[in-house]
């Protein structure tokens, strides 16, 4: 067993961070909690790792209770999203703190971080000290530090929330082959959308302090179990049941709607399932043009083009076009 959460609760004051919460977590396996601020992923880590107490509930790492154990008796690794390095100690000694702090003897100490600080492409800055590194550097050096202990679990909070859009993103690749070679039970935390959908084996969605929905990437985007789930994960459209782009789903006129952009049809001749609307605005992202629509109705919508899409279409601004909407959903209230 890598992570069992039984029935967790968690209040501070009248605030109900953490509502009755279960959840099984595989060994072995990456796992992202995503949700926005103020819904309970950050409290959730924290008491995984011991940093945090629950109110009510059971902890389980790998297969032991763990509900009441110290965090040095857990053997977690936890990085924080603002790296927390040693500024007086060089990027080995950073690595082998947590060895030293253990009584490990100093020989394999100094042999375990030199193998990590390999591992994370490092090896180089090994006598340098942290201000001579860059944001992604200190990040892989403080990933390095989490997993030197030889953790049973690694907890994660918002690994890559202080670097900046590029840097993340390559190094959401990075943890991902990371991970493959170490294999140890891995949670982070992240509020963004594409960085769990990039680097996650499966993504546990929060919201108010409650599971939504636990699934593959796929499963959460393409199946959501609830609204908040369908509006959280990816974009999305919502239109009542009455406006005229989704009159053939066959709803009430008062229950919402949803759909992605991507599913979006947009023609320049009308058929008896198309809406008419008037292109408003034409954004160029390079590997896409999202266009906005505005129908008859009033009602606003966004529509996501391929570029070959878009040339086919000889689309512009002010152009009167047709369009329907395809993998519809609506949820059961």
């Amino acid at each position: 067993m890598g992570i069992t959460i039984e029935k967790v609760t968690r209040r501070f004051g009248d605030f109900l961070a953490i509502d009755n919460v279960s959840l099984e977590v595989k060994t072995g396996s990456l796992v992202a909690l995503l949700g926005p601020s103020g819904s309970g992923k950050s409290t959730l880590l924290r008491i995984i790792s011991g940093l945090e107490q629950l109110d009510t509930g059971k902890i389980y790492l790998t297969g032991r209770d763990a509900t009441h154990l110290s965090v040095q008796e857990r053997n977690v690794g936890f990085m924080f999203q603002h790296y927390a390095l040693f500024k007086h100690l060089t990027i080995v000694e950073n690595v082998a703190f947590g060895l030293d702090v253990r009584k490990v003897d100093k020989k394999k100490s100094r042999v375990r971080a030199e193998q990590l600080l390999e591992l994370v492409q490092l090896s180089d800055q090994a006598n340098k000290y942290p201000s001579q590194l860059s944001g992604g550097q200190r990040q892989r050096v403080a990933l390095a530090r989490a997993v030197a202990v030889d953790p049973t679990v690694l907890l994660l909070d918002e690994p890559f929330g202080a670097l900046d859009a590029q840097v993340r993103k390559n190094l959401r690749n990075w943890l991902r082959n990371f991970h493959k070679q170490l294999h140890v039970t891995t949670v982070f935390v992240t509020h963004d959308q594409e960085e769990a959908m990039e680097v996650a084996d499966e993504i546990v969605v929060m919201n108010k302090g409650r599971v939504e929905q636990v699934g593959s990437p796929s499963e959460v985007y393409d199946n959501p179990a609830t609204p908040f789930v369908m509006g959280f994960v990816g974009p999305v459209n919502v239109l009542p049941g009455s406006s005229s782009l989704v009159k053939n789903v066959g709803v009430g006129a008062t229950q919402d709607v949803f759909f992605r952009p991507h599913d979006v049809v947009i023609e320049t001749a009308p058929n008896e399932n198309s809406a008419r609307a008037r292109v408003s605005r034409l954004i160029h992202l390079g590997w896409e043009i999202v266009t906005e629509l505005i129908f008859d109705d009033g009602k606003t919508v966004t529509a996501n083009l391929s570029r070959e899409e878009y040339s086919k279409l000889k689309l512009q601004p002010e152009q009167e076009v047709f369009a329907r909407a395809r993998n519809a959903k609506y949820f059961s209230v």
